[in-house]
């Protein structure tokens, strides 16, 4: 054999050796996360989050039966507190506590005429992302077909299983999938060391909870350090098995909890992130895992603010959820929602801070969306459909805006908030292209925005656009601000949005 063969036939072997290997190489093994805060702060929000920017859910439970007036969506604590409103309405509607308790509300969750389709129809009209319902509230009753609780919506009530159901509908219009569990508060929501209720029979504590002392009750509303003892092992397996029906049977994609969570101990909060995020991995499902602070530590999730918003830009994407209606969370016969401009101001001002906004609304009873709120969705949907390229898929810009409103910082804060002015202007961008979105219309027909004045912002303006305006646009640039001359008539009802378009440095 001579040389060149054998060099030939090495050169070869070493070729069939390597190829040989890399087929053997393993694939990348999926990530895995371990019940500790280090391991599960390994999350990482999901892009299509921070792309969505606009999500809907909603407040239907046994609680929107009531019929109450003001705030009913913590009817079932309330209606038991003889200071408070809802135990007066009670006492009067339905009778005494003990004789009809919140149990006997089940039945009037009739939901007669929910139709999935109409729902999740309606939320992808109004520009919704992602959508779906509160699986279950701080009453105890489940709105799917659980296996632990056998109060729930399928065996009970309107006989449907509300997770399911809008889960197909969702999905089937091409947005993201939410459910939010709010289920820790049960540990002393009810009365149930109160023999003067039906709370303190221990044939409903499916329902009511187990029975505990009255230390254990929550003091005052927002009190969230108002339960000694804390939940038992058996309410917390409980609590864990309910999450876990949900992620198995459901597969949210993107899975909020309500705050009250750290009343139960770490190991079992620490072993609910894991089943989340190993399911989240395991099933290739980019999952958002939602909470509000300071239940976890920052990192193992994305971060919720309850009627709340941050106060500048949040260097992570974060959520605001609130509600349609300012008194109230679910139905209530007196319900009034805010007007759709409060709404849009809202969700650009929240957007500019690089947050995303989920907006509850609260259906009937019966299963339908009234008509204030539809109107509502409709003409939100109608701003997008127009504007929607300055929302979706943006980017914050070096400030979230400027103007002299300053929104209110802490729990609940929106809620003393009077909304925006004429002067006030939000920025997003998408690429090189920036967007100043006005949430007024200046009376003297000029909007100046400060931010790009000459002694403010070193690069050449090219033009400005006014979506929905056909033709250009006067504007003269000076030291102080760029001004810009407004058209006589306004292209659309609420926020007002100007393209502006830099000249390239040479």
């Amino acid at each position: 054999m001579n040389r060149i063969r054998l060099i030939t036939l090495f050169v070869f072997a070493l070729f069939i050796g390597a190829c040989n290997k890399q087929q053997e190489q393993p694939k990348e093994a999926k990530k895995h996360f371990e019940p500790n805060w280090e391991s599960l702060s390994q999350y990482e929000c999901p892009e299509w989050f921070r792309n969505a920017k606009f999500g809907i859910y909603t407040h239907w439970g046994v609680y929107s039966a009531s019929m109450a007036t003001g705030n009913s969506d913590w009817y079932g604590r309330n209606m038991y507190n003889d200071w408070h409103p809802n135990y007066k309405f009670h006492k009067e509607t339905y009778g005494d506590q003990k004789e009809f308790g919140y149990k006997d509300l089940v039945p009037k969750l009739t939901g007669e005429k929910f139709n999935a389709d109409e729902w999740a129809e309606l939320f992808q009209k109004a520009g919704a992302q992602f959508a779906g319902p509160a699986g279950e509230h701080a009453d105890g009753f489940s709105m799917w077909d659980s296996k632990v609780n056998p109060w729930n919506s399928v065996k009970m009530g309107p006989k449907i299983d509300v997770v399911a159901e809008m889960k197909k509908a969702v999905k089937k219009r091409g947005m993201k999938y939410v459910v939010s569990l709010h289920h820790s508060w049960l540990w002393g929501w009810y009365p149930t060391w109160d023999e003067n209720t039906d709370c303190a029979n221990p044939e409903f504590a499916g329902l009511y909870g187990p029975k505990i002392p009255e230390t254990s009750r929550l003091l005052k509303i927002g009190d969230e350090k108002g339960s000694y003892p804390m939940p038992s092992p058996e309410f917390e397996r409980i609590w864990l098995e309910k999450v876990k029906e949900v992620v198995d049977g459901y597969s949210p994609d993107l899975l909020w909890f309500d705050n009250r969570v750290r009343i139960l101990s770490e190991g079992i909060r620490k072993q609910m992130v894991a089943y989340v995020h190993n399911h989240s991995a395991q099933n290739n499902i980019e999952r958002v895992f939602t909470f509000k602070r300071p239940d976890f530590p920052l990192g193992v999730g994305t971060v919720d603010l309850e009627r709340e918003r941050m106060p500048d830009i949040y260097p992570d994407p974060w959520l605001t959820d609130t509600s349609i209606s300012k008194s109230s969370w679910s139905y209530a016969s007196d319900l009034k929602c805010y007007p759709t401009n409060r709404l849009i101001d809202d969700l650009v001002d929240i957007v500019s801070k690089n947050g995303c906004l989920l907006l509850n609304v609260a259906p009937h009873p019966d299963g339908t969306i009234p008509q204030e709120q539809k109107e509502r969705l409709l003409e939100m949907g109608a701003w997008l459909k127009l504007n929607g390229e300055a929302i979706y898929d943006s980017r914050p810009w070096l400030i979230f805006g400027e103007g002299p409103t300053k929104t209110k910082s802490g729990h609940l804060a929106d809620q003393k908030f009077d909304g925006f002015g004429a002067e006030d202007i939000r920025f997003t961008t998408k690429g090189d292209q920036l967007y100043a979105i006005a949430l007024g219309w200046p009376e003297s027909g000029v909007l100046p925005i400060k931010s790009l004045g000459l002694i403010a912002y070193n690069s050449k303006v090219k033009d400005i656009e006014l979506i929905g305006h056909k033709g250009k646009l006067k504007w003269e640039r000076t030291e102080e601000a760029l001004n810009v001359t407004l058209p006589k008539d306004k292209p659309c009802d609420f926020a007002y949005v100007f393209k502006i378009n830099f000249k390239e440095n040479k």
